[in-house]
């Protein structure tokens, strides 16, 4: 196996981990800011909008693989130089991101109700997530765009200006949710209403910004003649990738969108304690999200310029990273519980499910820093992107969501017990992704000669 430079490995890794981690937190403060502002308005309030957000958390699950596949053969591409292929690449990203945002919107916009009764069958949270998702819901429209510019973005050494226009949109929405929450600077008090108006304000200044800065002569712009039709090589390279990974992104989007369900079902305690800890998760993983980036970044660049011994040097590097991630952020988490508990108004039955779910979340912390760095970064940056539907169709599907649901409705165990329930999978997991790993299927050149792409659509 071929040596790594360490200085030039934990620079990069600096380099690019660092502004994507700091994204990441800007996005989950996001979730954050709405969940202690209305947590200091009214715990109903908290708990609706935690609910209704689930529907985006849906949506990014879409967005989420149509965008990780244009990253997986962006970098390969931009480590080759083919900047040429990548201008195509980035249309096939808008074109189907497009899609995805126009079908969620309307959905927010015609059948809000209906969106909230999957989570709760709690009339006034049904009234309050409603009419957030009716403002909510054209934000939604925007998001698969400015996703697509942020991606590029990252896979073409512009990290920085990338977690630069989400920061300043996220800081924008924080500051906007004071406003329209609790009524400042002589807005109307809003609460719920006023967090969704501040969000769709945020991605318009996100959009924006985006659209302002890839004007810029070393940025990569889409090629727009190329946005209802593409290169059929591209396309079937693309779709190669997108598929498993939008399995993937299905299966572990809709199995945790049904552990808030379950949750959810289980009583206004329960799910509020939930969003809680769900909040403190988004924001702990921050630093694998970062790290889980960089390493497929860093991975397919190599293997995208030919150099496949550096490329798997760099990937068992990144994969034994990832443990001493998880591992603080266990600790990390048992230190924050005593002060997430107090500070979060609610009721003292609520208090004591958060606290035993972080406890519980430590533990999990150790499995999704791990998976997140090894499954979504190196595997998936070398083209292993399978894999990762094959293991949450069997962990996940299989394991975690029959158990939740049979101790809830079934066999109606404690609330805590339910929820470990749902935590099984990312640690469980660990062996077999491991045993995957070391086959190093995820060592590839996935990149094709322009000429031959020319060809195939002559053809």
């Amino acid at each position: 196996m071929e040596q790594i430079d360490k200085k030039a490995f934990y620079s990069k890794l600096r380099q690019l981990s660092l502004p994507i981690a700091f994204q990441s937190l800007m996005l989950a403060l996001v979730a954050a800011g709405d969940a202690l502002m209305l947590g200091r308005v009214a715990q109903e309030e908290m708990t609706a909008v935690s609910l209704a957000t689930q529907i985006q958390f849906v949506q990014n699950m879409f967005l989420s693989a149509i965008t990780a596949a244009g990253s997986i053969l962006g970098a390969q591409y931009w480590g080759k130089g083919d900047e040429r292929t990548l201008r195509n690449l980035f249309s096939l990203m808008l074109r189907f991101n497009g899609l995805i945002s126009l079908l969620f919107f309307g959905m927010c916009e015609l059948i809000p109700e209906l969106l909230m009764r999957i989570f709760t069958h709690d009339s006034g949270l049904v009234v309050i997530g409603s009419a957030y998702l009716r403002i909510a819901g054209w934000s939604y429209l925007l998001t698969g765009v400015s996703q697509s510019y942020l991606a590029i973005m990252k896979v073409t050494d512009h990290v920085k200006p990338s977690a630069w226009i989400s920061s300043s949109a996220v800081i924008m929405n924080i500051l906007l949710n004071a406003v329209f929450i609790f009524g400042l600077l002589g807005a109307p008090r809003m609460q719920a209403r006023g967090a969704a108006v501040a969000t769709t304000i945020s991605r318009v200044i996100e959009l924006g910004l985006c659209l302002a800065v890839v004007q810029g002569k070393a940025y990569v712009r889409p090629a727009w003649n190329r946005l209802l039709h593409g290169e059929r090589q591209l396309l079937k390279d693309f779709t190669q990738q997108c598929i498993p990974l939008m399995g993937g992104c299905l299966f572990w989007g809709i199995g945790f969108t049904s552990y808030t369900a379950i949750i959810g079902h289980m009583g206004v305690d329960a799910a509020a304690a939930n969003s809680v800890a769900a909040v403190v998760r988004d924001l702990i993983c921050c630093a694998c999200n970062g790290v889980g980036s960089a390493a497929g970044i860093m991975v397919g660049n190599e293997l995208g310029a030919g150099k496949l011994e550096l490329g798997k040097a760099y990937g068992i590097k990144l994969k034994n990273v990832s443990y001493v991630i998880g591992f603080a952020s266990t600790a990390l988490v048992l230190a924050l519980t005593p002060l997430v508990v107090r500070f979060v108004i609610l009721s003292e039955t609520a208090q004591s499910y958060l606290t035993g779910m972080m406890v519980i979340m430590a533990i999990y912390m150790i499995g999704r820093c791990v998976n997140t760095v090894t499954i979504n970064g190196v595997m998936d940056g070398g083209g292993d992107t399978i894999f990762d539907m094959y293991s949450l169709a069997v962990c996940m599907w299989g394991i975690a969501i029959p158990l939740a649901l049979l101790g809830a409705f079934v066999f109606h165990w404690p609330v805590l017990l339910v929820y470990a329930c749902t935590c099984l999978d990312e640690v469980g997991k660990i062996p077999w992704v491991m045993c995957r790993f070391r086959k190093y299927k995820w060592v590839r050149n996935l990149t094709k000669d322009n000429d031959q792409q020319v060809q195939d659509q002559r053809n």
